[in-house]
């Protein structure tokens, strides 16, 4: 009898991506959710013997989903495959009962591992499978063909290259929710907090309706921004890091800064975060493309503004962009930094490009 085997995960990429790394040959059943609601939900019908659970997911996340199995006494087996790859993130699970942690992007071998570890799949089967796989080659009449690979053609009209689907955007979300993830757990590390990681937003939209975009993070506070070019095999684009101006106090006390607050002290605290957010989220998704990303000097956006007047003064250059947003917060703290990656019109068909086999 198949073992019924769960896999939550909001993102279609990411749950592609888990199903297509089970070790071979496993006799398994199984069910895809994209929210934790339906997690339950299936477990609770008989089909989740074993759950492999994302942790950041809308209006139920990941943690939600453990508590409630936990207070049910759900019958079901957990392993968490994330891109949050924070200390504390790896100690909640486990504190809830999870069986394992897998960090994002995955990987089939590390999957197999842990399934083993725990019991749930045994290196016997592995075994069998690879035999039954070399049978199956050695009775084959002909000669083995290579799968055929759709390659993504490299000369494209121009509504090919600005045309960007739903599978796309979730494609580009989950990279980034990974990307997202390393360069969170570097901040947790260096001010020693939890930081709360968001869903990232990623749309293709017109420049001219970016600060609308941005209506959610427009407040009474006023704002500092730094902005940073970057550049890389035929993708370029701009790097935006805003952080509202009641932040400082508490960074600065986190940082251990003994000196008096002021503008220099403030900017020199903007300039380490974005040194650590902006490279760490461009090296994660440079990685995922396996590419890498030049980085230009940091240019003050300004200190002290609304965030409408900062997005003003550097909009101008290009009519449509692919906007990814990313809104940092520090738990117990009213810390928030908002991450802003834009990349040119120009740069989307070379981006394409560089998911379509992610989307095989």
């Amino acid at each position: 009898m198949p073992t019924s085997l769960l896999i939550c995960d909001d993102s279609t990429m990411a749950r592609k991506q888990v199903a297509r790394s089970l070790p071979d040959g496993w006799d398994v059943d199984v069910t895809l959710v994209s929210k934790g609601v339906e997690a339950i939900a299936a477990i609770k019908a008989g089909k989740g013997d074993i759950l492999l659970l994302d942790l950041n997911m809308p209006e139920m996340d990941g943690y939600q989903v453990l508590e409630t199995i936990l207070k049910q006494d759900l019958p079901t087996l957990t392993i968490v495959i994330s891109g949050d790859i924070q200390p504390d993130a790896y100690q909640r699970v486990k504190g809830l009962g999870a069986l394992g942690f897998i960090t994002k992007p995955i990987d089939k071998s590390k999957l197999t591992e842990v399934l083993s570890a725990y019991g749930v799949f045994s290196k016997a089967e592995l075994i069998i499978a690879e035999n039954e796989t070399a049978k199956l080659i050695n009775q084959s009449t002909g000669p083995v063909k290579s799968a055929s690979v759709r390659k993504p053609a490299v000369a494209a009209t121009q509504q090919s290259i600005t045309k960007v689907d739903s599978e796309m955007l979730d494609c580009y979300q989950e990279i980034t929710n990974v990307a997202m993830g390393q360069a969170g757990n570097l901040l947790a590390r260096l001010l020693d907090v939890v930081v709360v990681l968001p869903i990232p937003n990623v749309n293709l939209i017109e420049v001219s309706e970016l600060t609308m975009a941005l209506s959610d993070v427009e407040n009474k506070d006023e704002t500092s921004g730094i902005c940073q070019g970057f550049i890389g095999a035929g993708i370029s684009g701009e790097a935006l890091l805003i952080l509202n101006d009641s932040s400082f106090k508490d960074i600065a006390s986190l940082m251990k800064y003994e000196h008096k607050l002021d503008k220099n002290i403030e900017l020199e605290l903007l300039m380490d975060m974005t040194n650590l957010l902006i490279g760490a989220c461009l090296s994660g998704i440079a990685e995922q493309l396996d590419m890498s990303f030049s980085q230009g000097h940091p240019v003050v956006l300004g200190q002290h503004r609304k965030i409408s007047e900062l997005i003003a003064t550097n909009t101008n250059k290009w009519k449509k962009t692919l906007a990814i947003e990313i809104s940092y917060s520090i738990e117990n703290y009213p810390i928030k930094f908002d991450l802003l990656l834009l990349f040119t019109e120009q740069s989307l068909a070379v981006l394409n490009h560089k998911i379509a086999y992610l989307l095989d």
